[in-house]
This record gives C-alpha cells, sequence and structure tokens, in this order.
C-alpha cells in the first residue's frame, strides 16, 4: 500500500511546522541573546505549557487554605484568615523577586543558603533552570514562587483570633527570607546539603510542610493561648463547613500542579505523581472520617477534609518516588498520625488552632519517613534522566536516615528560627504580636480589618458574653449602621454550638 500524503510529509520534518530541539550550549547567564537568536529552541513547548498551567493550579491553593481556615475558626474573625493567606502572595511575591529566588536557587549557591547573584531575577531569562534542564530559569523562578506563597500562607494560620495583622506582614517577609529559603536551598538545590547527602523530597515535605507547620507552633506558642482556652468560651464548631470542603476542593485540585508539576515536564513521571496524589488524599479523607465515627458515631465532613489534606501533605515528599500502590499506606498512615496527633497540643500546652503542626507538621514528617522506605528507583527514572538509588524496597536502607536528618533538621530551624523572629519583632514599637483583649472578644475582623466575611455578624453571636454588645459600644465599629432588630434577635440566640477539639 502506498504511503499517505500525511505520513509521507511526515518523514520530513522540514515540511512540519516543528521547532527543531537544540541542546543548550550557550555561556550567557540569561541563556542567549533574543536578538540575534531563538531562545525557545532549547525547550519543548509541550514542558512550558504544563509548567504555566501547573504555576496557575498552585495558585488556587491559596484561596483553598484561606477558605479552609476561615471555615475552621469562629465567625468573627473569618474574613482575618482569607486576608492573611491572600496577603502572603502578595508579600511573599514581591520577596521571592527581590531576592528569594536567588537565596534558594541561584547557580552558585552554597550548601545552606543561595547568594544575591540573581537579585531582582538578574539574568533570570533562558538558561536552563537548577531545578531541570527541561525548562527556562524564568518558568522555574515563578513555580517555586507559588511554593514559597503557599508555605506562608499555611505558616500564619496560626495567628487566628488573636494575633495583628501588620506584625504578621512582616513576619511574612522575614520568615520566607530566612527560613524558607534557606531550607529550600538546602533541599532543593543541587548545591544545598540535603541533596549532596542525598536526602529525596520531590514537593515540599520539608520545605513546604514541616517548616511551616513548626513555624505555626512556634508562632502559636510566643502568642500564647486565645482568651478562654480551656474554658466553655472556646467549645465550638467550626462556624461554616461548607467553606471547609470548598477550601479542600482547592486544595485538592490545586495540589495536582503542586506534585505532578514537581516533574518539571510534561512525562510520565508527572502522571505517577498524579495519580499517587489522588490515592493518598482519598485513603486519608476516608481514615480519618472513619477514625472519627469510632468515636462520635457521626461521619464527620470536616473530618473528610482534614483527613484529605494530610493524606495530600504526606504523599508529597513522595509522589515523584513512589509507586502507586504505596499511595494507599501514605494516606491511611497519615490519616491515622494526623488525626491523633490533634492531642499533642494539648500535652504541649500550646493554643495550635487550627492544628496546623497536626496536619502539616506531622504529615511532613510521616511522608518523608514514608519515602524512605517506599522511594523506588524505576519510579523516579520515569522522567528519563533522574537517577537515585531508591529507598528500603530497593534495599537502600540508609535512606531513612537521610529522610529523618532532613525531617529534624527542618523542623528545629523553623521553630527555633520562628520563635527568635517573633521575638525581636514583638520588640518593636508598633509590631505587638498580640491584639489586645477588646479586640480579640469582638474578633479580628472588626478591629483589624473593618470588613466582615458576612453582613449579619454581630458581637452578640459570641458565646461567652451571654449578653447584648451594641455597634455602637465599639470604638472599632461605631460608625456603622447597627443591625436591624430582627437580625439581633437571631444572632443572639444560635450563637456557636459546643463540639469537641478536631
Amino acid at each position: 500500500m502506498a504511503p499517505s500524503a500525511l505520513e509521507s510529509d511526515a518523514g520530513d520534518t522540514g515540511l512540519l511546522n516543528y521547532t527543531v530541539l537544540v541542546p543548550y550550549n550557550e555561556t550567557i547567564a540569561t541563556g542567549g541573546d533574543s536578538l540575534t537568536q531563538n531562545l525557545n529552541v532549547h525547550y519543548q513547548s509541550g514542558d512550558i505549557a504544563w509548567m504555566l498551567t501547573a504555576t496557575a493550579i498552585v495558585l488556587l491553593m491559596v484561596p483553598g487554605v484561606g477558605f479552609f481556615y476561615s471555615g475552621l475558626a469562629r465567625r468573627k474573625s473569618a474574613l482575618s484568615l482569607i486576608w492573611l493567606t491572600m496577603m502572603a502572595v502578595g508579600v511573599t511575591s514581591f520577596q521571592w523577586f527581590f531576592w528569594g529566588y536567588s537565596l534558594a536557587f541561584s547557580h552558585s549557591a552554597g550548601k545552606f543558603i543561595g547568594d544575591l547573584s540573581n537579585i531582582g531575577l538578574r539574568n533570570v531569562l533562558a538558561a536552563p533552570s537548577v531545578g531541570s534542564g527541561r525548562i527556562p530559569d524564568l518558568l522555574f523562578a515563578v513555580y517555586q514562587g507559588m511554593f514559597a506563597s503557599i508555605t506562608v500562607a499555611l505558616a500564619v494560620g496560626a495567628v487566628a483570633e488573636r494575633g495583628r495583622m501588620l506584625p504578621c506582614v512582616v513576619f511574612m517577609f522575614v520568615w520566607s527570607t530566612i527560613i524558607y529559603d534557606a531550607i529550600a536551598c538546602w533541599t532543593w538545590n543541587p548545591h544545598g546539603w540535603v541533596a549532596q547527602m542525598g536526602g529525596i523530597d520531590f514537593a515540599g515535605g520539608t520545605p513546604v510542610h514541616i517548616s511551616s507547620g513548626s513555624a505555626a507552633l512556634a508562632y502559636s506558642l510566643m502568642l500564647g493561648k486565645r482568651r478562654g482556652h480551656g474554658t466553655h468560651e472556646l467549645n465550638f464548631r467550626p462556624h461554616n463547613v461548607t467553606q471547609i470542603i470548598i477550601g479542600t476542593v482547592f486544595l485538592w485540585v490545586g495540589w495536582f500542579g503542586f506534585n505532578a508539576g514537581s516533574a518539571l515536564s510534561a512525562n510520565m513521571r508527572a502522571v505517577v505523581a498524579a495519580v499517587n496524589t489522588n490515592l493518598a488524599a482519598s485513603v486519608g479523607g476516608v481514615t480519618w472520617c472513619l477514625l472519627d465515627y469510632r468515636l462520635e458515631r457521626k461521619w464527620s465532613a470536616v473530618g473528610f477534609c482534614s483527613g484529605v489534606v494530610a493524606g495530600l501533605v504526606a504523599i508529597t515528599p513522595g509522589s515523584g518516588y513512589v509507586p502507586p500502590w504505596s499511595a494507599v499506606i501514605f494516606g491511611a498512615v497519615a490519616g491515622s498520625a494526623c488525626n491523633y496527633a490533634t492531642k499533642v497540643k494539648f500535652y504541649l500546652g500550646i493554643d495550635d488552632a487550627l492544628d496546623i503542626f497536626a496536619v502539616h507538621g506531622i504529615g511532613g514528617f510521616v511522608g518523608n519517613i514514608l519515602t524512605g522506605f517506599f522511594a523506588a528507583d524505576y519510579i523516579a527514572h520515569l522522567d528519563g534522566f533522574t537517577v537515585i538509588q531508591g529507598g528500603g524496597i530497593n534495599g537502600h536502607w540508609i535512606q531513612l536516615g537521610y529522610q529523618v536528618a532532613d525531617s529534624i533538621s527542618g523542623f528545629a530551624y523553623s521553630f527555633a528560627g520562628t520563635c527568635i523572629i517573633l521575638f525581636f519583632i514583638n520588640l518593636m514599637p508598633g509590631l505587638g504580636l498580640r491584639a489586645s483583649e477588646e479586640a480579640e472578644v469582638i474578633g479580628m475582623d472588626d478591629a483589624e480589618i473593618g470588613e466582615f466575611a458576612y453582613d449579619f455578624v454581630e458581637f452578640t453571636r459570641d458565646v461567652v458574653n451571654g449578653g447584648d454588645i451594641l455597634d455602637d459600644e465599639s470604638k472599632y465599629s461605631a460608625d456603622r449602621d447597627s443591625p436591624t432588630p430582627n437580625e439581633k434577635a437571631f444572632s443572639s440566640t444560635v450563637g456557636d454550638d459546643p463540639h469537641r477539639s478536631r
């Protein structure tokens, strides 16, 4: 049979509109001169398209965190948590442009942190990135900038219901510089000490989750307990479970860009990471829900969502290293460990209001250790170039030691560093970390923002007050219209229902 015209054309790439891939051999820091060269010839357009998409998907995780945190809190501080997570993007994105990317991923970085050779994204353009030669520096920079933003957003949930906004914004910039950039450098930059030691972390078990979880624990410690901690005043249900579910959906979707995108190209390794991500999340959600049912005989929606996030956290470091069957173990172990870890804050006497350490700190540690067990050399090599010795299933048991060293060092550095940063911020005039008792009573939304998540929010909804606190009694909102009598009567009767801590 004679070949078709299409088959004949396909045999001659000169007749097709293809850009021939050219190996990179430039010496210019920017990757070449765009006025005289086509800088696209070094990269596959599919890789670039996928990574741009993954970048946008990861950004969706930030409002997901905001909705999740906001739904867990009380109405009177619901908006402040969404505000903080979105502000984290603004502050961290500037910090990343200014010097964050250079400190984490400069080509001439040291074992602990990078230098300022790429300050202001100087010379960051079309040269192959530190992360992978499949994508250019600038694309890698914007993608990793989303990781930095979500990490800060996770950590600042610790200010829930009693922390001031301005000191937290200052904290965002300082913490991302001193803590996050250093941990990201030593984990993901080829010059970093963890990378050189042999530690493996596909998408952020230590830089994202252990660092943010331990920072949240430290922030909660430095802030002190919320007013009424340990009494009926804080015995309340999450005020908006629907909002928690919406936040979980955003996070679940965003995590595909987070984990599958960490393959840094469109390949089979990204596919495996996506499969692992979904499977671990599903099993984690079911596991947590079953554990809660065992105690309460109720099918908790909040429990399912918490388990989903725990599964997602745990699979993060191993998603591009472990076979799909092991993702079931990741989800089950993380759902169980993080569920029981919610009790740790009571033993420590620290008011981690949103259980950030239990889910992200413990979940990240679980994920790192399980990665040491289940990392497989053939999974890593699905991208065509990554070579590892594997973990326990490859008989490379020393990998467990590497993972433990990485996890403990990340926790210790982030926890201690966060305490020191907050100690000095609190000493600065006008930057006291803790809100006043009056502001805490009326809520952070009114005291710090002057806006509300809901137009019917009133202070009489706070169960501890027991009586009416009129709007004109608050110095923060005296100029606002008081609610109608019907609204006041309704809000004074419903209150926040008591529940056990998650």
